[in-house]
């Protein structure tokens, strides 16, 4: 069977092990299960949801994005700050709309 990754590291960790794959499934997956949970959850559960997963989200890319700018490539950098925005904005929107209610 063939590898998903090929041998070597990627940031210090060895690729194509159970735990890198998970981690970048879950990293992948949450905004979709996000945006699924946002069309079937009542109004407060989700704003609450959409605040605290949006906030670490927006914490955990910030975080990438300071690592990543000691050796910085555009488009990675373009990239996370896109990633850090997007959630930002989700938990804004989604504070301010609990302060109207």
């Amino acid at each position: 069977m063939a590898e998903l990754v090929e041998e070597g590291t990627i940031e210090g960790m060895q690729a194509g092990t159970e735990l890198l794959l998970v981690g970048a499934a879950i990293d992948i997956l949450g905004p979709l299960v996000m945006a699924f949970l946002s069309l079937t959850l009542k109004g407060s559960i989700n704003r609450w949801l959409n605040v605290i997963v949006g906030g670490i989200y927006a914490v955990l890319e910030f975080i990438t994005l300071l690592e990543e700018l000691a050796n910085p490539k555009g488009y990675v950098v373009l990239m996370l700050i896109a990633a850090v925005v997007a959630p930002a904005l989700i938990v804004w929107y989604a504070w301010k709309s609990k302060q109207e209610v």
